[in-house]
């Protein structure tokens, strides 16, 4: 029998989609139902690894971590990676098909959305309710003619449709009623009910605007849901990032200051949350050489396009930056295109990412890396064998993380593996991972997830407190269900549910 569904649709960007939906997958699993989420085309550069190697949105992830289900592909049958302003690398079941500029891949949107089409249908054979998430807004007039991700797979999958606003950045009602307004009359009847998300303040203080929204649109506010911070739900936009504009800029005396490069084609910075919410810790994404001075640690993260972003860091004083801090000792991590980054050369043979074969690195590791055809996508289990100030003395359990490359690097004498891999898709392998200086101050490693490892992420931090003469923090707790649990609920308290229910046909 075919799933319910029901779908949640934005006024735009950044409005809360992926979170209403991680919440709704949860509240309704609580009601003894078998949901599933379901995207049909994420555009991110951050992804997870499937227990069958297959490359997803994080988003997803979670939401099927809230409807208490395995991630699978299916829920997410297509992934853009932005390589460029006009291009992607186009990832369809779980992988790469190859890079395509926006022209190539509209010209095969037919035959992928039969593969959505097929997806989705697994999943309804084996869930209750789908709760799916759209894209962007419905009401782009200019790419609705090839939309396969909002109101198209509404149709699809015979979805009604919750409209969701952001009331924190202003302009609710515009977003509202001008989305409405743009959409088609049968476009418009899937939408059944409207969610103001994001609200600071007195409630009742938008009684008014509730009446007003019911009364021009005809529709249900199902629910004002008060803005809330103390929840962990991993970003899914590329742009995210953009958020820490609005932290200081500099940590307290008592504080770490972590820095990471904010790099134009920066992927996987979900691997920095479990750093953000850790005591006495102020994690900076930083644009701009000067930002670098007096951190206590710089990072830099993945890229989707690795040697584009390198000379834009040199372009930008910042790759002579974290030289000079190196120099000085201030601990450098590199996590995969960041780890590249750090060795001696890229070479790119076949021309896969830019219009050179090979560009220097930075110099502060001895790795030579050579991108090739075949991308690697795993989960992965890892043990710590490079020693060095960061790694000895630690003795806790094997890291867990995942592993998204298409890059080989090979280590020269000046360093040694900072990791070995144990295992891949549950399969005993022994593979050398990552480097570490012969000072211990300098490393990378291609694994991703290394700091959602509890234990190490403590261990961490509190080599990097020692370091600043600061007292070490007590053993680390594991994010779990309970902060799933608080997001759903608050999300409960904030909507209509009978209204809700009804909408669905449960």
């Amino acid at each position: 029998m075919s799933a319910k569904t029901i779908m949640v649709q934005g006024t735009g960007s950044y409005v809360g989609k992926s979170v209403i939906a991680a919440a709704l997958c949860r509240i309704f699993t609580q009601e003894g139902l078998r949901v599933a989420p379901f995207k049909s085309q994420n555009m991110a550069l951050n992804s997870w690894v499937t227990a069958d190697g297959g490359e997803m949105g994080r988003a997803q992830v979670f939401q099927a971590k809230a409807a208490k289900v395995a991630p699978s592909i299916d829920m997410n049958p297509i992934l853009l990676k932005p390589t460029s302003d006009v291009g992607a690398q186009v990832v369809v079941q779980g992988k790469a098909i190859g890079n395509l500029t926006a022209e190539e891949y509209h010209r095969r949107k037919p035959e992928l959305m039969g593969l959505v089409q097929a997806a989705f249908d697994r999943l309804s054979d084996r869930s209750d309710l789908i709760v799916i998430e759209g894209a962007g807004s419905p009401a782009e007039v200019n790419l609705r003619a090839n939309d396969i991700v909002n109101m198209p797979i509404a149709h699809m999958a015979n979805a009604p449709v919750l409209l969701v606003g952001n009331i924190d950045v202003g302009g609710i009602f515009a977003q509202i009623v001008g989305t409405l307004d743009l959409l088609d009359a049968v476009d418009r009847d899937r939408v059944k009910g409207i969610i103001v998300n994001k609200f600071r303040g007195d409630l009742s203080l938008f009684e008014d605007g509730v009446d007003f929204l019911e009364k021009r649109t005809g529709l249900p506010v199902l629910g004002v849901i008060p803005y809330f911070t103390d929840i962990p739900v991993e970003e899914e936009d590329s742009l995210a990032p953009e958020r820490a504009r609005h932290r200081r800029a500099s940590a307290q005396a008592d504080q770490l200051d972590i820095a990471v490069v904010f790099l134009p084609h920066i992927s996987n910075f979900t691997d920095f949350d479990a750093l953000e919410v850790e005591p006495d810790t102020l994690v900076r994404f930083v644009r701009h050489a000067e930002e670098l001075d007096g951190t206590d640690c710089i990072i830099l993260p993945g890229s989707k396009s690795t040697i584009a972003d390198l000379r834009r860091i040199r372009e930008a004083g910042i790759a002579d930056r974290i030289v000079g801090a190196a120099r000085a000792g201030v601990p450098i991590f590199g996590v995969c295109g960041g780890y590249q980054m750090l060795g001696r050369v890229i070479r790119d043979p076949s021309c896969t990412e830019a219009d050179v074969q090979e560009v220097r690195g930075l110099g502060l590791l001895d790795v030579e890396t050579e991108f090739v055809s075949e991308k690697v996508t795993t989960q992965s289990r890892a043990s710590i064998i490079g020693g060095g100030e960061f790694f000895d003395g630690y003795d806790g359990p094997e890291l867990e993380g995942y592993e998204i490359h298409m890059g080989e690097s090979a280590i020269g004498d000046g360093v040694r593996p900072a990791l070995e891999i144990t295992q891949r898709q549950g399969e005993s392998v022994s593979v050398s991972d990552g480097a570490v200086s012969a000072d211990g101050r300098v490393f990378g490693c291609y694994l991703h997830g290394l700091f959602d490892n509890a234990e190490f992420r403590r261990h961490f931090l509190n080599v990097l407190r020692r370091r600043k003469g600061l007292l070490p923090l007590d053993a680390a707790t594991e994010v779990g269900e309970d902060s799933i649990d608080r997001l759903a609920e608050h999300v409960r308290q904030s909507l209509n549910m009978p209204i809700l229910r009804e909408i669905v046909g449960l």
